[in-house]
């Protein structure tokens, strides 16, 4: 029989697998009142206090009405309010309000420690958001279209696209979001979502005045974009556990994605992750050594999931290329005047100038400018790991015997994300193809992974196979891609 869980004691043990358990700390005994909720992922046990719960169940609340009137509002009018809200973000006496509340969320972020690279509302994300929302406005939805049709003997079935539902989205600190999430609108859905303590003051205006009023004017239902009204991690945790999702999205850092990533498949709720980034740029044998150090510097223009983070180099071409990579690091680094930062896998120390070890640098961090050492040698564990800069650039480099070993070490140690080949050999080109286990493959720069950019598809995330390939749709999520299929049958068989 179940019983509702009233009090914690320090030191009982709680599940966390088939025979594996952890303990309650004193501190977490303290915190629990009756009415929270624990949710066990992993290694940790996750505490959601019931104001927290209730929060998010009420944004859910107002998404999942909404949808019950999507079916009756048109496709026409979708696009008006995708025309509509970036009208609103056009007009300079609206922006000017989003900009005085993002300024206060940037030095607050500041005074936190925080990257802020991503958070500042700029003239350039303006522009961006305005696209991106006139994306949406001739978009095509799968709302309604016939797909497939088997015709039988006197009757015939028909696989009809609909709309899916409630669409939870998990965002980190970027005020762009907002606009971005609304993208599954256009194929019927509503979107909850839940923001970050960085930018939520932001998005909040964003919302008020002017995707809010887009949303009446153009006669949509106003909680067909809701937004939990809640910072707190405990927020986004309950979200990402309410059944009555149709898909989760979660972008932002690895283990964070990973524990919401979690919670939503336990819930039986289908996800969108991508968490940890970081492109891979492997040499061939036969790599020109101009367009190494420009497929170098292209990448590195500033710090998204898809900048060059790791970078292969075969042994027979490093007298080339080696100094080709550095100077497109350089190059990338002058740009934003500032200094490179170097790490190098072990056993590859040879291949780069020893002053690099030797030299002290300042480099540019969230937390404010810092003395080190330009580069430094690590483990070749920690090739897949995502170096997070804010003003200098930062990569790995590895020295491998050949192609094969790239691709290998790639499939071992990489988030499985972007991987991308400089070479002129075609026979390289298909082997990387072939082998590389990866959602996305080029040939130079890695910076072409976006939606936007590669597809002219506005995107709403990125996934990687880092949790394994996806079930019936590529990496880019987009509106066109968060649809159901119906069977109707029309006649009859006698």
């Amino acid at each position: 029989q179940l019983k509702r869980l009233e009090k914690l004691t320090p030191g009982t043990p709680i599940l966390v697998g088939g025979d594996q358990y952890v303990e309650v700390t004193p501190e977490l005994a303290q915190a629990f009142q009756p009415g929270d909720s624990l949710f066990a992922v992993g290694s940790e046990v996750l505490h959601v206090p019931a104001e927290q719960r209730a929060i998010a169940q009420a944004a859910v609340d107002g998404a999942v009405a909404a949808f019950s009137q999507m079916g009756s509002v048109s496709d026409e009018q979708i696009s008006d309010f995708f025309e509509r809200f970036a009208a609103n973000v056009e007009q300079d006496a609206i922006w000017k309000q989003v900009l005085e509340v993002n300024r206060a969320d940037v030095e607050a972020a500041k005074r936190r420690g925080r990257s802020t690279t991503r958070l500042e509302a700029t003239d350039t994300l303006r522009r961006n958001v305005v696209a991106g929302l006139r994306g949406w406005v001739s978009q095509g939805s799968r709302r309604g279209q016939l797909i497939e049709r088997v015709q039988h003997d006197g009757w015939q079935a028909d696989l009809v696209g609909a709309e899916l539902g409630v669409v939870g989205f998990v965002f980190e600190g970027r005020p762009n979001v907002v606009a971005d999430a609304t993208g599954v609108l256009r194929g019927g859905n509503t979107v909850v979502f839940r923001i970050g303590r960085d930018a939520l003051e932001t998005a909040r205006s964003i919302m008020s005045l002017a995707l809010t009023p887009a949303l009446k004017a153009a006669g949509l239902p106003e909680g067909a974009v809701t937004l939990v009204q809640s910072p707190a991690h405990a927020a986004g945790w309950a979200l990402f556990s309410d059944a009555r999702l149709s898909l989760a999205v979660a972008r932002g850092s690895g283990p964070a994605v990973d524990t919401l990533g979690s919670l939503a498949q336990r819930a039986g709720v289908p996800v969108s992750l991508h968490g940890t980034g970081g492109a891979w740029l492997c040499a061939g044998s036969d790599a020109s050594a101009d367009q190494f150090e420009a497929a170098v510097y292209a990448s590195l223009d500033r710090k998204v999931c898809n900048t060059l983070n790791t970078c292969c180099i075969p042994r027979s071409a490093a007298a080339t290329l080696v100094p080709a990579f550095l100077q497109g690091l350089r190059r990338a680094a002058e740009r934003r005047e500032q200094a490179f930062k170097l790490h190098v896998c072990e056993g590859s120390e040879s291949f780069v100038p020893a002053e690099l070890f030797a030299r002290q640098v300042t480099i540019r961090r969230a937390s404010g400018d810092v003395s080190e050492v330009q580069a430094q040698v690590i483990a070749e564990t920690q090739l897949g790991h995502e170096w997070e800069w804010e003003d200098s650039p930062e990569v790995t480099l590895k020295i491998v015997a050949d192609l094969s070993e790239s691709i290998e070490l790639f499939n071992t140690y990489s988030p499985q994300f972007v991987a991308c080949l400089v070479s002129s050999d075609d026979a390289e080109h298909e082997l990387f193809f072939q082998r590389v286990n990866a959602p996305f493959v080029g040939d130079g720069f890695t910076r072409w992974v976006d939606g936007q950019f590669a597809l002219r598809k506005p995107e709403l995330g990125l996934s990687n196979w880092q949790n394994g390939r996806l079930f019936g749709r590529g990496g880019v999520l987009s509106g066109d891609s968060v649809f159901t299929v119906r069977t109707r049958v029309r006649g009859h068989s006698g």
